[in-house]
């Protein structure tokens, strides 16, 4: 195996990933899964949207024998988009958050609808939605772009943080004000 820092090998794993983010390694997400197979933490058979292609490419870089896909962490299968039955959402706005690339829009008490073109089929809105209005079907015959994917959950992320942030500001001077009224130092 190369004698490569972490960090550098980190990231030429995850370039491999298909960047669904979709957690089924076992991961939050496809780099720190790509940090737990180069800590040699994770084996690099756990990808089903990556399927063969991805375990192949890793063990070449990596200088490990072929592995077969993990069955625990699913089979691998054509790429699949969420799609929403408009007629039956009721806008709850819970699967907005669980994308991890915001593919879904909406707004809470109005329909949601997903954005194909970025979904990277993680399933990750299906569990929350509670009237089963979201569905997989075949992707159309375009290209998943690992790298707009990437950028996509970055942003994503950064907006949870922020917002966490903001929340945590907003309580703090919550706190603040009710201190000050009771007398509290």
């Amino acid at each position: 195996m190369s004698t490569e820092t972490a960090p550098g090998m980190t990231a030429r794993i995850d370039a491999l990933l298909p960047q669904t983010q979709c957690t089924r390694c076992g991961y939050s997400g496809c780099k720190p899964y790509a940090a737990a197979i180069a800590g040699g933490e994770a084996e690099i058979n756990q990808c089903p949207p990556g399927g063969q292609a991805t375990i192949e490419a890793l063990a070449q870089l990596l200088e490990r024998p072929v592995l077969p896909l993990n069955p625990v962490n699913g089979v691998e299968t054509p790429l699949r988009v969420a799609w929403i039955d408009e007629a039956r959402c009721i806008g709850c706005a819970r699967c907005l958050a669980p994308c991890p690339v915001d593919a879904i829009v909406g707004a809470p008490k109005y329909m949601h609808t997903v954005l194909i073109d970025r979904c990277t089929g993680c399933e990750l809105c299906l569990p929350p939605c509670p009237v089963d209005c979201i569905e997989m079907r075949a992707a159309p015959e375009t290209v998943n772009e690992p790298t707009l994917n990437r950028e996509r959950y970055a942003a994503h992320t950064s907006r949870l943080l922020n917002l966490a942030a903001e929340r945590q500001q907003q309580l703090a001077a919550k706190k603040a004000i009710a201190a000050r009224h009771l007398g509290e130092p």
